[in-house]
C-alpha cells in the first residue's frame, strides 16, 4: 500500500471514530473548553483587538456540538461552525442562539461547502488530528475562503503523543499554511487536564494572511 493510500485510510479511520464516539456519547475533547477557558478567551481578545463591531465573519473549524461558535457570535463575529459529523451539527443547531450558523461540511473540502469568505478561522483540536494530506487540504481550503488580512487561531497538541491523541509541530503548521505568517507561537496551559492531555504540549498559533 502506498503512503498516500495509508494516509487516506488513517483519515477515514479518524472520521469513523468521531462518528462512533458521538453516537455513544464519548466526547473527551469537550472537557478542554472548561479547562482552557482563560486561554481561549485571551487569544480571542487578542484577535479582535483594534477591530470594531461588527468584527467580520468567523469560521469555527470542526465545531462539533458548538463549544466555541456561540462565543464568537457573542463577541460580535458573524459566526459559522462547520463539522463533518451530522449528529454533532444537529445537536449544535438545537441550542444555537442568534448570529450563529452551523453547516455540515468537510474541512478537507471547505470550498465545496458553500460557506463564503471569512476574516477569522478558529481551529481547536481539528488540524492536529489530520494526516499530512489532510492538513494540506484544510489549509488550502482556509486559504481559498480567507479574506485579505485574515487570521487563523489554532490550538493544537504537540507531536509528542501524536499516535495517541494527535498533534503537530510548528513545522507541520508552516508547511500546510505556506504563504501565511506565524505571528504567535506560545504554549497553552494544561491546568485542569489529566493524563495524557497534560503531557501533550499544547500550543497556540496565530497566523495572518498578508493583505494583498
Amino acid at each position: 500500500m502506498t503512503n498516500r493510500a495509508l494516509e487516506n485510510v488513517a483519515t477515514l479511520a479518524n472520521r469513523l471514530g468521531y462518528r462512533l464516539m458521538y453516537r455513544v456519547g464519548f466526547r473527551p475533547w469537550e472537557g478542554y473548553r472548561d479547562a482552557a477557558a482563560a486561554s481561549v478567551d485571551a487569544m480571542l481578545d487578542r484577535a479582535q483587538a483594534g477591530r470594531s463591531v461588527p468584527l467580520g465573519r468567523a469560521l469555527d473549524l470542526g465545531c462539533g456540538r458548538g463549544q466555541y461558535t456561540p462565543e464568537l457570535a457573542a463577541r460580535g463575529w458573524e459566526a459559522v461552525g462547520v463539522d463533518v459529523v451530522p449528529q454533532a451539527v444537529a445537536e449544535a443547531r438545537r441550542v444555537a442562539g442568534a448570529g450563529v450558523e452551523y453547516v455540515v461540511g468537510d474541512v478537507l473540502d471547505l470550498p465545496g461547502a458553500g460557506l463564503g469568505t471569512f476574516d477569522l478561522f478558529l481551529d481547536v483540536g481539528c488540524f492536529q488530528g489530520l494526516d499530512a494530506a489532510g492538513r494540506a487540504a484544510e489549509a488550502a481550503g482556509v486559504s481559498a475562503l480567507a479574506n485579505p488580512g485574515a487570521t487563523v487561531l489554532m490550538l493544537a497538541f504537540g507531536p509528542r503523543l501524536r499516535a495517541l491523541v494527535g498533534g503537530v509541530s510548528r513545522r507541520d503548521v508552516e508547511t500546510a499554511f505556506a504563504g501565511w505568517r506565524v505571528e504567535v507561537d506560545e504554549p497553552a496551559s494544561t491546568a485542569g487536564l489529566g493524563w495524557p492531555m497534560n503531557r501533550t504540549g499544547p500550543r497556540w498559533y496565530r497566523l495572518r494572511r498578508p493583505p494583498v
